[in-house]
């Protein structure tokens, strides 16, 4: 695990030049029964009580645009753990909610509130800046042990004071994927009438590592992969690469380097398939990171009437398996006929150039956003 730790390196919705390791001094540990220590809570004005206007992108071009909502009277809890966002200074972050880490929750978590009670604990995890500090030679050990410590207090507060007996789903991306994956493990795969009130783990982004062909026993010992739509108590994890263009040997994502192993694909269109599914997106069209083939002109009509639009079917993933390699495989089903984009992004690009071992990591939430609220109500009348 302590691997993958000093390897999260900026598994970054945004990748800018990291500032120097040192800086300011590290704040305080949280007292999460304080309510500004959490991004998001049930029945306030939030980044996921935010509306996201949302168009439909057709093949026939744009459809009706669409509200996020809130649920008045959700039957189940979403627990959420943001990824790796900050760009301040030092190893950890600071405890302030920038710019980073707002949109971080609107983009990746505020449409989970149409279903579920929204749970987002800030926390001091490690920044963009431990990517260079990992890469000239730094122990950021320290930093990663800070940064779960404040998850797991968070989840403490949460299971004794705020969800009063509730079934619950964590969700998390990346670094936030790692967090809950070491939170699985000792705070709730331990504790038995716990662990049975969890629905569902969706905790894509980040190697969650499984014995070839099975589907527990490697990052887990008890919680398995979903193998099957409507299965609870389980496991949806992977990470994305696109099409004929699989992870690398030795890939930070998509390779398990442990001899055996291999890294757990569930499709989150239809757990346990193995054939191509089509996928419910989301995509972010005011996005300034770079793409291959350069910006996305998303339809033939003009610019997006919104920030956002939904695709259905626009893309498909299929789980690869072979040896060490496990990722969702991205296809865009390209018609130069219709209006809509032919081209998606999700590579991270740094410095000029993408990432080869890191795949479509910022797309692994967006390509199935919608299959994943789906999932998640779904649960809730489990």
């Amino acid at each position: 695990m302590m691997r993958y730790l000093v390897m999260v390196a900026g598994a970054a919705l945004s990748l800018e030049a990291p500032a120097a390791a040192q800086g300011p001094a590290r704040p305080a540990a949280p007292n999460y029964a304080q309510a500004a220590k959490w991004l998001c809570l049930p029945g306030r004005a939030d980044p996921c009580s935010t509306p996201l206007p949302t168009a439909a992108l057709n093949p026939n071009g744009y459809g009706s645009v669409g509200r996020s909502s809130v649920a008045r009277n959700a039957t189940i809890d979403c627990f959420f753990v943001y990824p790796t966002v900050s760009n301040d200074r030092g190893l950890n972050s600071d405890l302030i909610a920038g710019g980073e880490e707002l949109s971080s929750a609107q983009h990746l978590f505020a449409r989970f509130a149409s279903v579920c009670r929204p749970f987002a604990p800030m926390y001091r995890q490690m920044t963009v800046s431990s990517v260079a500090a990992y890469a000239i030679g730094t122990d950021i050990s320290v930093a990663g042990r800070i940064a779960y410590a404040d998850v797991r207090n968070a989840w403490r507060n949460y299971l004794a004071d705020r969800n009063g007996g509730r079934p619950f789903v964590l969700i998390g991306h990346s670094q936030g994927s790692l967090m809950l994956q070491q939170l699985i493990a000792e705070e709730i795969e331990t504790r038995p009438a716990v662990a049975r009130r969890m629905k569902l783990a969706i905790l894509p982004g980040f190697n969650l590592l499984v014995p070839q062909g099975r589907l527990v026993g490697g990052t887990f010992k008890r919680t398995p992969l979903c193998s099957r739509p409507g299965e609870s108590g389980c496991a949806m994890s992977w990470v994305s690469f696109r099409e004929n263009n699989p992870p690398p040997v030795g890939a930070i994502f998509g390779y398990a380097a442990q001899p055996g192993m291999t890294v757990g694909c569930v499709n989150p269109a239809r757990p346990g398939s193995r054939g191509w599914e089509a996928l419910d997106s989301y995509w972010y069209t005011r996005s300034r990171l770079p793409v291959p083939g350069g910006p996305i002109r998303w339809s033939s009509e003009g610019p997006p009437p919104t920030a956002y639009v939904r695709t259905e079917g626009l893309v498909s993933g299929r789980c690869v398996n072979q040896g060490p390699r496990g990722y969702l495989s991205i296809r865009t089903n390209a018609d130069p006929r219709d209006k809509r984009t032919d081209r998606v992004g999700g590579e991270v690009g740094l410095f000029g150039m993408f990432l080869p071992g890191w795949g479509m990591h910022v797309a692994d939430m967006a390509v199935a956003q919608g299959d994943l609220v789906r999932h998640v109500e779904a649960a809730a009348r489990r």
